[in-house]
C-alpha cells in the first residue's frame, strides 16, 4: 500500500506537470482531439473506467498522450455554454490514467465556472476509488479515504486555507453508510499534528490524549514568557504609580 501510494503521488505530480495547466489556462482552452490510439504496445482493456460524462448533449471531449506510448491517457471533458457568440466551452470533467495499465485511475469534476468540487482517486491502482477530496470556492476543505480496502470511509481529513485541520479516523471499524464513528480524533497546527484524542470503549469520548511533546514544550514556553512579560508590566505600573 505505501509503495502504491507513493507510486501514486508521484505519477499525479508528473502528470499535473505534463497535461495540466491553471484553472484560467483550462477555462480558456479549446480542446483538440488527439491522434487514435495505435495498436503497438501492451494491451489496453475495453473499458477504461472512465467517470466523466462524455456523451451527454453539449459536451466536447478532448484526449491526449502525455506519457508517449501512443494510448490517451487524460481525458477532458467541457460543456458549451451560452450561445451565438456568447458561447464558450467550460472544463467540467478531466480523468486520468496514472500508470499506464488503461484504466483511469483519477477523476476530478469542476462547476460551471472552471472551479474543481471533487477529485475521486484510486491511491493503490486496484480498480477502487478510495479517496475523495472535496473542494468550496476552488480549495480543498476535505478529503474522505478509504486506507484499508474494506470499501468504506474510514478517515477524514479537514482543511483550512488548504492546510490540514484536523482529523477523524474510525480505527475500529464501526461506521456505517448511514452514520459515521470515529474513535480518534488528530489536530493540526502550521501542517503538524500535535495533539490526538483516542475513544478506547467505543462510546464516541475521548479517553486518552496524547501530545506532541516538543509542541507542549513549546506551548509551556511561550505561556511563561507572556506570564513573565506580564508580571515584569505589574510592577513598571506599580512603580510609576508610587513615584508619582
Amino acid at each position: 500500500m505505501r509503495h502504491a501510494t507513493k507510486l501514486f503521488t508521484l505519477a499525479l505530480g508528473l502528470l499535473l506537470a505534463l497535461g495540466c495547466g491553471d484553472e484560467a489556462d483550462e477555462r480558456a482552452e479549446r480542446p483538440s482531439r488527439s491522434r487514435p490510439a495505435q495498436t503497438s504496445g501492451g494491451e489496453r482493456p475495453a473499458d477504461d473506467g472512465g467517470r466523466c460524462e462524455a456523451d451527454a448533449p453539449n459536451r466536447e471531449v478532448s484526449e491526449y498522450d502525455t506519457s508517449g506510448d501512443d494510448y490517451p491517457d487524460v481525458r477532458k471533458v467541457f460543456m458549451t455554454v451560452g450561445e451565438g457568440r456568447l458561447a464558450r466551452l467550460i472544463l467540467i470533467c478531466r480523468e486520468a490514467d496514472l500508470n499506464g495499465d488503461g484504466t483511469k485511475d483519477v477523476v476530478r469534476y469542476y462547476n460551471d465556472e472552471g472551479r474543481p468540487l471533487r477529485e475521486e482517486a484510486d491511491r493503490d491502482f486496484d480498480g477502487q476509488m478510495d479517496e475523495i477530496t472535496f473542494f468550496e470556492r476552488g480549495r480543498i476543505v476535505r478529503k474522505e479515504m478509504d486506507t484499508n480496502g474494506d470499501g468504506r470511509v474510514d478517515s477524514k481529513v479537514f482543511y483550512e486555507n488548504g492546510r490540514p485541520l484536523r482529523a477523524e479516523r474510525d480505527m475500529a471499524g464501526r461506521s456505517t453508510a448511514q452514520q459515521w464513528s470515529p474513535d480518534r480524533w488528530e489536530y493540526y497546527e502550521d501542517g503538524r499534528m500535535v495533539r490526538m484524542g483516542t475513544d478506547l470503549d467505543g462510546d464516541g469520548r475521548v479517553d486518552r490524549w496524547d501530545r506532541d511533546a516538543a509542541w507542549q514544550r513549546a506551548r509551556e514556553e511561550e505561556a511563561a514568557r507572556e506570564a513573565a512579560e506580564e508580571v515584569a508590566e505589574d510592577a513598571e505600573v506599580a512603580e510609576d504609580e508610587a513615584e508619582g
